[in-house]
């Protein structure tokens, strides 16, 4: 079983444009695809160590309903300008998962790449694993296309 998905998709953005959207914590609440991100409080990130609080809802997922409504902290892991940016997600639970986009010039735009990785998930959590689909991922890029680049058609990869 896999412990890593990546997608990739065209943007008709600049890496610069793409950045700040993933920089900023409303960022993420815009271009989510889970339904789970329901607001987000603190300022732009600018460096490996920064944070930012999500406010979540579960019942979007509706695998944990228990959870409902709960706070989680965003720390950022991988931080080059323009180029890539991860994080973590604390809480409650500390599961060492991370998301995060590389971010390639290409002709008419970027080639964004986003990725999941759980290999670092403690053996006993693994099972929960995947929390979103590989498509919710895709379908992300997807709303960050039509955030960064409305009404532009994708360029060639």
């Amino acid at each position: 079983m896999p412990q890593r998905f990546e997608v990739q998709r065209a943007i008709a953005a600049t890496p610069a444009e793409i950045f700040a959207v993933l920089t900023d914590p409303g960022g993420h609440v815009a271009i989510d695809s889970s339904g789970m991100l329901m607001a987000a409080s603190g300022d732009p990130v600018a460096k490996v160590g920064d944070t930012f609080t999500v406010h979540m809802d579960r019942a979007a997922l509706n695998d944990y309903p228990e959870l409902g409504l709960y706070d989680v902290t965003i720390e950022i892991v991988a931080f080059e300008p323009g180029r890539e940016i991860a994080w973590t997600v604390k809480g409650q639970f500390n599961l060492n998962h991370v998301y995060g986009y590389r971010l390639e010039p290409i002709d008419a735009g970027t080639l964004a790449t986003a990725y999941y990785d759980w290999s670092a998930v403690d053996e006993k959590m693994k099972a929960i694993f995947p929390v979103i689909p590989e498509s919710a991922l895709r379908a992300t890029l997807g709303i960050l296309a039509r955030t960064v680049a409305p009404g532009k058609p994708r360029p060639a990869e």
